[in-house]
């Protein structure tokens, strides 16, 4: 497969070109058949291990933010359809499952099986870069009887969810005596609330309001137990629905699921700039800098930096309007990223990982050793394809709108070529011309572009089918 069969990217800074182009590249050789074990292009995106093969649905469904700029040359829907047609007659998804046997794999801490409950948060995505409807009308039962189960298992009285802390795949962070984890709840927020977006894209008023309801019932929840406004931080509670005061990037699950109000929002973004919390070098530590068990080697979850996590996290600065931010940290993230590819001073070769040093450049360790995955795409495909379309370039794309935003703080030589959106391939690409900054672009049909330069200018335009272009000064 040809690098020229995926979107070409341009950017200033060719490093950043070559790491996407790369990821691409080697994307294919995790698809692999679950009968054989062997490469196959009609097979499942799994990370093979030894002699196992398991299908993980939290990086099942961050990978589909990343698959769907593929082209087509990857079927981003692939992993999740395998973990709903495992759904049993309560409306049980489990977690994780051996794909040669098909069979769960349950942990004696989760013995449910639970995972984070962010289907319908990567079928909103699916949808505005498919504008496939008949999906969402397909799997809409799935996703209801998934939702009954979890609120069915593990809703309390209190209208929150205890699950095991391992259900949020941060295995080793401390956060013991939680019973009710500030990540979980949130996440149903999220699911809740694209729920009920998917509701409004089948015009079907009742899931959109039951769903709606949902959402603001838990995010009422989360607001009045888990918030400490002396710290700024959303906390786990203990059974007691005490807090736990321990920071981890858990409670940026709350940005995401927009729960809290902008000031709250504020002093949650304040922590990310604080040396202190969570401002390290390399953006974004899984434990606080100020906990007693944070650690310079990552050593897992006691604050390595999880591509999943900050893609999380930059997500959730969009949600309040910090494209900037935003855009900053994804740049020092890649930057650190590529310096993971460069031979370490033992001389053995870099890669992409699974998980980064938070104050220099290098994978995560644990006691001195190296623990994290090599090349491992499922996540870090986010940070080198999702990241670099999304926040570097800066573009924003739905199908069914029929629209394309572009927001940048400033103009840069950058943008995008032959980007398949289902029929129509598009190119969008800025360059500075005697005439001053131009902006051309390419498409097969039309659609509304919204250039959005951040404090400077803003404007809608459509643009027709063929050739154009427009100079940034006539605007």
């Amino acid at each position: 497969m040809n690098k020229h069969d995926f979107p070409k990217i341009h950017f200033y800074d060719q490093d950043f070109v070559d790491i996407y182009n790369k990821t691409w590249s080697w994307v294919s050789s995790l698809w692999i058949n679950p009968e054989t074990g062997e490469q196959d292009s009609e097979g499942l995106f799994i990370y093979p291990e030894k002699d196992k093969l398991v299908i993980n649905q939290f990086e099942s469904i961050f990978s589909t933010f990343f698959l769907v700029y593929s082209n087509r040359n990857f079927d981003a829907c692939k992993n999740i359809d395998y973990f709903y047609e495992r759904q049993e007659a309560s409306g049980a998804i489990r977690w994780k499952y051996d794909v040669k046997t098909n069979q769960p794999v349950l942990d004696k801490d989760n013995k449910e099986g639970v995972g984070l409950p962010l289907f319908a948060f990567a079928e909103y995505n699916l949808f505005h870069k498919s504008a496939n409807k008949k999906r969402i009308k397909d799997v809409m039962p799935t996703l209801q009887k998934y939702m009954d189960w979890l609120d069915s298992k593990f809703k309390k009285d209190n209208g929150l969810y205890s699950v095991p802390v391992s259900a949020s795949s941060m295995t080793n962070s401390p956060r013991e005596k939680v019973y009710y984890p500030v990540d979980f709840n949130a996440c149903m927020a999220i699911n809740a609330s694209y729920m009920s977006a998917l509701g409004d894209i089948l015009n079907d008023k009742d899931i959109s309001f039951q769903y709606r309801k949902m959402y603001f019932s838990i995010k009422t929840k989360i607001n009045s137990l888990m918030w400490d406004n002396a710290s700024g931080f959303y906390y786990d509670l203990d059974k007691d629905e005490k807090q736990v005061k321990v920071k981890t990037i858990a409670s940026y699950w709350t940005m995401l699921a927009e729960i809290p109000n902008a000031d709250k929002a504020d002093l949650l973004v304040e922590h990310l700039n604080n040396p202190k919390t969570f401002g390290t070098d390399h953006p974004f530590p899984t434990l606080s800098v100020d906990n007693p068990n944070f650690s310079e080697e990552g050593n897992g979850y006691c604050g390595s930096v999880m591509p999943a996590f900050n893609f999380m996290v930059i997500k959730g600065l969009e949600k309040y309007a910090q494209y900037e931010f935003a855009r900053e940290c994804a740049i020092r993230h890649l930057y650190y990223v590529l310096e993971g590819l460069m031979p370490n001073e033992n001389k053995q070769p870099g890669d992409l990982f699974e998980a980064y040093l938070p104050n220099k450049e290098g994978r995560a360790k644990i006691n001195k050793k190296d623990y994290a995955r090599s090349r491992y795409l499922l996540t870090a495909g986010l940070s080198t394809i999702a990241l670099m379309i999304e926040n570097v370039i800066g573009l924003s794309i739905s199908l069914p709108r029929k629209t394309v935003d572009w927001i940048i703080p400033n103009l840069e030589i950058m943008g995008i070529e032959n980007l398949s959106l289902k029929r129509n391939l598009i190119t969008i690409l800025s360059n500075k011309s005697s005439r001053g900054w131009e902006i051309q672009m390419e498409s097969e049909k039309l659609y509304y572009f919204t250039i959005n330069i951040l404090d400077q200018k803003k404007k809608t335009l459509p643009i027709p089918s063929g050739k154009c272009s427009m100079l940034i000064d006539k605007l």
